[in-house]
């Protein structure tokens, strides 16, 4: 394995291969593209006015925006400033965002305003206030700017991104400058949201030289080569779009397409038209190229790898992904955004291992199964899937007691469940936490409850999963209401919807005097669901 360069911190990173590669074109979305020397250039501009917006070493800077050409610059310009992204989900609702801008305090929010016709600033206006002395929203104090990257109307605490840059103007490009040199490798580059059996998502904290060793390795064992074209579907708010897209490409000199609406069926169109080398989905994606109708009339010949995540495939579509797609490689792979990059399946590795496992683990991180109580199991045994090495996270933002529990012993506890072989390769089998599948996403049920705890008709709220003929599961949920209230289930569905994200939302409500508790006097969630499975087979 080829060890990582001595950048040490992004903003080395990005100069060292600007300087390196000023040519190689770093970033293509529709008509706008960048080569690295760009890129390095946007990003210092951004950073000045980050810095004319008074942001500090270690400020959070949130982005709320779908994989576009000005996300790619607007992190690299936090990065610069030594700050910290915090990226929220285009997915997220007033609440949900509003909550991660509160914990982590961030200070400046930049917005995609009129993505998917929504208002982002609209949907935080509606639950957190007016704006204030300022200030953006009355009831998010930390807040001070929302910066759009459309032009917007004026509003107090509102500016357009031309407008924003141009304060930059005031700055001098050499504190610019000698602040990306003051940024360290162990400062904190990211904090990620992820959600847990809490109810309350947790922000991951991951640090520069960290991301950068974890993708580094990452990228050199998907083989992603200086000028292959990659497009990036996984949103840049999650860990794998931010790290396995924006950084490892810059790392590789390859060129980064960010998809903000990915359609599965165009995927075709998609790689022929723009010479893709490397794609990275489930294995549904790859089933619908290799059996796509006019597979043979286009050309494909320029796609080279496939990386799946963690996900069992058939023998027969990785054999035909290699016949008819001409792969050289197929990659399986597991990792989790407390945990990076986990285990890859390798060059050598057959057919058979890149179809039902994920894996060996990488260099420099450890992967064991336990029991219940802790204990390490033999090969063969199924067990909760425990990590330790230089990509687990140090902690969650401003939360010891999860950050104690989740690291307890010096292994990162997942909460799946998987199966090591003989040689070290592991299957994912399961998950261990109370979490279901919608569509591709998960979906925790007590961040649910939480969020329909917010509602002003509902005392209780109890959530639990149900099959769906094409999302795999969704929620359904059980409400108590307040007293003097009697809410709809269809009211609280329309509620949900409209503060939750799509997959969030439960598809079946049912309202109920109380909710069952076992002998621990815990709510009996085994017996909501068989109940709810019951019914929803007895109205299908």
């Amino acid at each position: 394995m080829e060890r990582v360069p001595r950048w040490g911190t992004i903003p080395r990173m990005l100069r060292a291969q600007a300087a390196a590669h000023p040519t190689a074109l770093a970033v293509a979305d529709g008509a706008v593209t960048l080569t690295l020397a760009q890129l390095r250039s946007g990003a210092e501009q951004m950073a000045r006015a980050l810095l004319a917006a008074g942001v500090r070493a270690g400020d959070r800077v949130a982005v709320w925006a779908p994989n576009h050409w000005s996300w790619v610059v607007t992190a690299f310009g936090i990065w610069d400033v030594g700050a910290i992204v915090v990226p929220l989900s285009t997915r997220s609702k007033g609440y949900e965002a509003g909550d991660l801008l509160q914990r982590t305090g961030a200070r400046v929010l930049f917005v995609s305003e009129g993505f998917l016709d929504i208002s982002y600033v609209d949907l935080l206006a509606d639950v957190y206030g007016a704006p204030k002395n300022g200030r953006p929203f009355d009831k998010l104090e930390q807040l001070e700017l929302v910066v759009s990257f459309e032009d917007v109307k004026p509003r107090p605490g509102v500016v357009n991104a031309q407008e924003f840059l141009k304060r930059g103007d005031e700055v001098d490009p050499k504190a610019a400058a000698e602040r990306a040199e003051w940024v360290r490798p162990d400062d904190l580059c990211e904090v990620l949201s992820t959600s847990g059996t809490t109810g309350v998502p947790k922000g991951v904290m991951l640090r520069h030289e960290q991301m950068l060793r974890a993708y580094w390795d990452w990228s050199g064992i998907a083989d992603l080569r200086a000028g292959d074209r990659y497009p990036v579907v996984s949103p840049f708010a999650h860990g794998f779009g931010i790290n396995a897209g924006i950084l490892a490409c810059v790392m590789r000199a390859a060129t980064l397409l960010p998809i903000a609406v990915f359609n599965p069926d165009a995927a075709l169109g998609l790689i022929e038209r723009e010479r893709v080398s490397l794609l990275a989905g489930p294995p549904t994606l790859f089933a619908r190229l290799v059996n796509h109708p006019e597979l043979t009339a286009r050309n494909v010949s320029s796609l080279r790898v496939a990386i799946v995540g963690a996900a069992s495939v058939p023998e027969e579509l990785v054999n035909d992904m290699h016949e008819q797609l001409g792969l050289e490689r197929v990659i399986n792979a597991y990792g989790l955004i407390e945990g990076s990059v986990v285990t890859m399946t390798r060059q050598q590795d057959s057919v058979e291992i890149v179809a039902t496992t994920a894996g060996r683990a990488v260099p420099g991180m450890e992967v064991r199964i336990v029991n219940d109580h802790g204990h390490q199991l033999a090969p063969h045994a199924r067990g909760e899937i425990l990590v330790r090495g230089y990509g687990v996270t140090h902690g969650y933002w401003d939360a010891p007691k999860e950050s104690a529990e989740a690291l307890s012993g010096g292994w990162l506890h997942t909460g799946d469940v998987g199966i090591l072989d003989n040689a070290g390769n592991l299957s994912i089998v399961g998950r261990k936490k109370d979490m279901f599948i919608a569509g591709g996403f998960n979906a925790y049920p007590a961040e649910i409850e939480n969020l329909l705890l917010r509602h002003p008709d509902v005392a209780q709220a109890a959530v639990v999963p149900i099959p769906h003929a094409t999302l795999g599961e969704v929620g359904c949920a059980y409400i108590v209401p307040r007293e003097d209230s009697s809410p709809a289930a269809a009211d609280v569905i329309a509620w949900a919807r409209q503060n939750m994200s799509n997959y969030k939302v439960p598809r079946q409500v049912f309202i109920v005097p109380e909710l069952p508790v076992n002998a621990n006097g815990k709510i009996d969630k085994r017996k909501l669901r068989d109940e709810a499975v019951t019914e929803t087979k007895r109205t299908a």
